[in-house]
């Protein structure tokens, strides 16, 4: 399971067998964020996006529990938006899976051991935030 910033840089990586549902698994993935929250304003709320795998009041209790403000779109919604012209809205978090089938490594799976592939993923996943790095800092993909 994979939980990215709002450009798509991830944030926590969580390995897990295939039979696994993603909504068991996100106290982990939330408890495994590496980057530091920033400090928030008084009133401002720090907002987590889900999509319909994460409908429910466990799901809604554990962002709450961790102090996001739960943002999921029910299964549905995307259809009947585009039935009144509007047009079809990519998550973010596609846009990192996409980054991380670009390594060819990682696409299929042939690591028997689940320590290496979550340091592939974690390579992976270091990688995409270097690249993300400004221009002014970021000295080799500048």
């Amino acid at each position: 399971m994979l939980l990215v910033d709002a450009r798509g840089v991830p944030l926590s990586i969580i390995v897990t067998a295939a039979n696994h549902h993603d909504v068991t698994q996100l106290a982990a993935t939330l408890d495994a964020i590496v980057a530091p929250r920033p400090p928030l304003a008084p009133r401002a709320c720090q907002h987590l996006c889900a999509d319909a795998g994460f409908v429910g009041a466990t799901a809604d209790r554990t962002m709450r529990d961790h102090d996001y403000t739960p943002h999921v779109r029910p299964r549905g919604e995307e259809r009947a938006q585009r039935a009144h012209g509007k047009r079809a809205r990519r998550w973010v978090v596609e846009v990192a899976h996409s980054w991380f089938t670009r390594f060819r490594k990682l696409l299929v799976r042939f690591e028997k051991m689940h320590r290496s592939y979550l340091a592939l993923n974690m390579l992976a996943a270091a990688i995409i935030a270097f690249r993300h790095v400004p221009a002014k800092i970021n000295i080799i993909y500048g």
